[in-house]
């Protein structure tokens, strides 16, 4: 009886019912499902050492534009990308920009010490580094980034997938404003 409805089945195009086989497809579509509902509720909620701290909200790659200003007062649109990689009080920066003549490839590693933040930064197209100092929390900081004959004055400020950046030095790269986006 079984081999004619299998052989009907296949006749017809269609495999043949199988209860056993229904219950095991059931079973492995609720497991995905509950999978991909545990996945969204966790990416959501924002659980984890990413999302909490200081940096919440600052992980991830971040794209945008803005303004430069040199020091004869000339002004140049620019492209931004900046990666924040962010691990509890730790926070790993790189922040790229250009315009048509000029560019600059900036990157910080800052841990925050309840609400004071320290690091260093390096800027590779120049072959300059120096320290990071300020405070903040919450995706929202003022540091001063400092080395010998340069320092810099920036303000990062985040809401949701918004980031605005604003720069003010006292060397040949007066400043910058860039808005960013997730």
């Amino acid at each position: 009886m079984a081999h004619q409805q299998a052989y009907r089945a296949a006749v017809d195009g269609k495999r043949p019912v199988n209860k056993t086989g229904r219950l095991a497809e059931t079973l492995v579509f609720s497991r995905r499902l509950a999978f991909a509902a545990a996945a969204f509720f966790v990416a959501s909620t924002g659980l984890g050492h990413a999302q909490s701290g200081a940096f919440a909200g600052l992980a991830g790659s971040w794209s945008g534009g803005g303004t430069i200003t040199l020091d004869d007062g000339s002004r140049e649109r620019i492209r931004c990308r900046a990666t924040y990689q962010v691990s509890g009080p730790n926070m790993t920066m790189t922040l790229t920009c250009a315009s048509d003549a000029y560019k600059f490839n900036l990157a910080a590693n800052v841990v925050d010490q309840g609400g004071q933040v320290a690091g260093t930064w390096s800027e590779s197209s120049r072959n300059i580094s120096g320290s990071l100092q300020g405070r903040g929390g919450g995706g929202n900081f003022q540091v001063v980034a400092s080395t010998a004959g340069f320092n810099a004055n920036i303000s990062l400020r985040t809401t949701g997938n918004k980031q605005t950046v604003s720069m003010r030095a006292d060397s040949q790269f007066r400043g910058a404003d860039i808005s960013l986006s997730k």
